[in-house]
């Protein structure tokens, strides 16, 4: 058995080293992946576009604005003098917020009185929108604070000693930096796992069958399971490789933080391994020419992702939806990457995912198993 399924093994490795293609996909594929994800998907909003429409024309109003010139999140593009003008730049998206400050600012401050200023945010992207406008708002609150401190000060109240405000002292645990690119890497290394180890052993095993092959296979000694095993083992191998890879550019390139074991990844990978390889020779059954496995395992690609939690949180998602992230084990193997990424944590913490995956997983091969042996009687 051992021998057959050993020769079968060096057949694909041959076969793979032969296919320039293939080599291709093999290594070109998760590095621009990696690089494109960890450069483009990135949560940390800086160097907004802001108009200013200054009304008031004063030391105030000039105060106010400096304060958002000086922040990195600000950059301040363009003054207006008519509110026309401030629309037209908003609607052709040449600016994403707009600041208006009223002809009364400065004169409601000194009289106590609430001072009005405009925010206009362009909410065609309504998750930037909201973080635009907290950034907004921590600025207002900034200078609301100056404002009242003066004016006690003025008339002789010690607002900071006898009145001390609440002191907000806040601390990022694992990611103190709160750079979105350090929870978003290993999230893509789940997702290069997956798409390398599900496709190659799709299309491998259709291969076979489009150049007419697996007929001849299959009236030789050879048993359907060490068949299996002979074409899924080089592609786990290949997988593994294509980890260490992307990792190493996640840790060297991106400087993403590795607290965790080497140890417990390689069993988390292995655990999540059993879905994608299942998946994938599940396709391999349903399939009749590699162009069937690619659409079918995009089909399946685009669902697990979203329903990871790594671009959209679970808790937002309908309960269904919620529900259906259960039996999504890209879900928890997203889990078990950041938390060893990031937190260090050990099979003692990661185990609950860890046994998901792998049931999840001896489930899935189970029925591709049983499915191919059908398939071919």
């Amino acid at each position: 058995m051992f021998r057959r399924i050993r020769h079968l093994i060096i057949k694909e490795f041959v076969q793979v080293w032969r296919d320039k293609k293939l080599r291709f996909f093999l290594i070109a594929p998760p590095l621009v992946q990696l690089i494109a994800y960890g450069y483009v998907i990135n949560f940390d909003i800086k160097k907004v576009a802001v108009g200013i429409y200054d009304e008031s024309r004063t030391q105030e109003s000039r105060d106010l604005i400096k304060r958002f010139r000086a922040t990195d999140w600000f950059q301040v593009k363009k003054y207006f003098t008519s509110e026309r003008e401030l629309l037209r730049d908003i609607d052709h998206g040449e600016i994403t917020m707009a600041l208006r400050v009223s002809y009364d600012f400065a004169r409601n401050l000194r009289q106590g009185k609430k001072a009005r200023v405009q925010v206009i945010i362009d909410a065609t992207d309504s998750n930037a929108a909201l973080v635009v406008a907290r950034y907004a708002g921590t600025i207002f609150n900034d200078y609301t604070d100056v404002q009242l401190q003066e004016r006690l000060n003025s008339r002789g109240v010690q607002f900071i000693s006898d009145l001390p405000p609440l002191a907000l002292a806040p601390r990022a645990f694992y990611n103190p930096n709160l750079i979105s690119r350090h929870s978003m890497i290993p999230g893509v290394i789940a997702m290069v796992t997956l798409l390398i180890s599900l496709m190659l052993t799709a299309l491998a095993v259709v291969r076979e069958k489009e150049i007419g092959t697996m007929e001849q296979i299959l009236v030789t000694p050879i048993r359907p399971l060490e068949f299996l095993l002979g074409k899924t083992i080089p592609f786990i191998i290949f997988t593994l490789g294509d980890v260490v890879l992307v990792t190493l550019v996640g840790i060297f390139w991106f400087e993403v933080p590795f607290r965790g074991s080497v140890l417990v990844l390689l069993v988390g990978i292995m655990c999540f391994l059993f879905n994608s390889v299942g998946l994938g020779l599940l396709i391999s059954t349903l399939a009749s020419t590699q162009q069937q496995a690619m659409m079918a395992g995009n089909f399946f690609l685009t669902p697990a992702i979203l329903l990871s939690g790594l671009i959209f949180p679970i808790a937002n998602m309908p309960a269904f939806f919620q529900y259906l992230t259960y039996f999504n084990p890209l879900m928890y193997f997203i889990i078990v990457v950041q938390g060893i990424f990031l937190k260090g944590a050990g099979l003692r913490l990661l185990w609950p995912q860890m046994a998901a995956m792998a049931g999840l997983g001896a489930a899935m091969l189970s029925v591709a198993v049983l499915r191919f042996r059908r398939h071919v009687a």
